[in-house]
């Protein structure tokens, strides 16, 4: 029996929230130059910082992602958190609203908190559709297992074939795959 949605975001965010973690800038920026650009927001509407709620393991404020996709996604999250206690989280964004994807990424994790106090064991993957943008932003304690050269592969090997081909989906799965697998 799963516990009802409110209780479940309840028992996440104080999960995940309770500490704030510094990110490292350890993880790649890398662009898919040829995958669509699927985000219909303007410049001016993009969200901020504050307009990004985390809204679980799987944030998907650029409507990339079915809910079934959504869904499974958090589940192989879950299983990751439970195994291993290090967060990943996924998130897609309309719009970096100008802003550098590293400082984005770096700014937004460390808002919502993820990773463990003490361990800074915490990953965000970060897809930004309308600027063709994707990163990794790591925590310290992680460094070892997810560094740059490792991030940047994942970026390239995993995810942008699939960007070029406009499976964004597809693209955010393989590399939500990669991640689960150096962590575990």
């Amino acid at each position: 029996m799963t516990e009802p949605h409110d209780a479940h975001m309840r028992r996440l965010h104080r999960g995940i929230a309770f500490v704030s973690v510094l990110f490292t800038l350890a993880c790649s920026n890398g662009q898919a130059t040829s995958a669509p650009a699927t985000g219909t927001a303007s410049e001016s509407s993009a969200p901020s910082m504050a307009a990004v709620p985390l809204a679980g393991r799987v944030t998907d404020a650029a409507h990339i992602l079915s809910p079934q996709e959504q869904a499974t996604l958090s589940a192989r999250l879950e299983k990751l958190e439970q195994k291993t206690q290090h967060q990943l989280v996924v998130v897609t964004v309309p719009s970096l609203g100008g802003r550098d994807v590293a400082e984005y990424t770096r700014d937004l994790a460390n808002s919502w908190g993820i990773g463990r106090k003490g361990y800074n064991d915490g990953v965000v993957l970060l897809i930004a559709p309308k600027e063709r943008k994707v990163r990794i932003a790591v925590g310290y304690g992680l460094e070892k297992r997810l560094s740059d050269g490792a991030c940047q592969q994942i970026i390239n090997r995993e995810m942008l074939p699939s960007f070029r081909k406009g499976d964004l989906p597809g693209g955010i799965a393989a590399g939500t795959d990669a991640l689960i697998a150096r962590l575990e």
